[in-house]
């Protein structure tokens, strides 16, 4: 069976390579490598470019190593706006920031990623002048993404109906589709009437499967595992959705059907992918 992570990241003073064999050894089969917030090196440089490299140079050295399919999103990460506004002024962390979404729809451009992301708004309260210039870089990352015809992998405060609503208006006007749209750290919104559209990448604990499978199978898988040395298995462990899976697999909680749709129908249409079991 093919089974997929749709968010994950490493860091090479984590496990790095030790967590892909974690994921590989409970029967995981492909991921994305999602890129990890690399803020200091963004301030140092003024640019996107060395960290998305390294996400680069990350995924290239897995695949040397280890037999998975390793897929990359690059984006500049919306947190990433309140240190380069402090370290520079907000139009200079504006420019930096959306000359990230040109560098990263070129990327995608050329086949090196897949989506990009994660982008978006902060995930906790911020004064309206933040969150006015974070929506204005994340419809320009939605329209970059439009023209290099891939989605986009949304972090942004804790995800309700209204909010997807609001995020899916807000790609109709940059010309991006709502599947074409990404909601990381999804709870289990899989209905229509609660996400309006856009892909809900659920985040993989047991009681947000199974409360998602009651309502269908239009919806990823991911852990958001970090891969920091002080936070050991945080936000889940790389094994976490091929043991989930398997598990509920086993118990007859969900068909090799519904997985099917779930790990590879899904990701295949959302991405434009075609992945083979390994």
């Amino acid at each position: 069976m093919i089974i997929f992570d749709n968010h994950l990241h490493l860091r090479r003073d984590g496990r790095f390579l030790d967590a892909v064999k974690d994921f590989k050894k409970a029967g995981g089969t492909h991921f994305v490598l999602c890129q990890l917030p690399m803020v200091e090196l963004v301030i140092k440089e003024k640019s996107y470019n060395s960290c998305y490299q390294e996400t680069l140079n990350m995924a290239e050295e897995i695949r040397s190593n280890i037999e998975i399919d390793v897929f990359v999103t690059v984006g500049p990460y919306p947190v990433d706006y309140l240190r380069l506004s402090k370290s520079f002024d907000r139009k200079q962390a504006i420019q930096i920031m959306k000359q990230g979404m040109d560098l990263a729809a070129d990327l995608c451009e050329a086949q090196n990623c897949i989506a990009i992301g994660e982008i978006g708004r902060p995930h906790f309260p911020v004064d309206e002048q933040v969150l006015n210039d974070s929506n204005d870089i994340l419809f320009y990352g939605m329209q970059k993404a439009k023209d290099a015809d891939v989605p986009v992998v949304l972090h942004t405060e804790s995800t309700t109906p209204n909010q997807c609503k609001e995020l899916v208006e807000m790609g109709k006007k940059a010309g991006l589709s709502a599947n074409r749209i990404i909601k990381h750290y999804s709870p289990p919104l899989i209905m229509k009437d609660e996400n309006f559209g856009l892909m809900p990448s659920v985040l993989a604990s047991k009681k947000n499967i199974i409360i998602a499978l009651e309502k269908g199978t239009r919806f990823l898988m991911e852990t958001d595992y970090i891969d920091d040395p002080r936070r050991p298995g945080a936000v889940l462990g790389p094994k976490t959705v091929p043991k989930r899976t398997i598990e509920f697999f086993e118990n007859g909680m969900i068909t090799e059907k519904q997985i099917n749709i779930i790990h590879k129908n899904n990701p295949e249409k959302i991405y434009g992918l075609n992945l083979e079991e390994k």
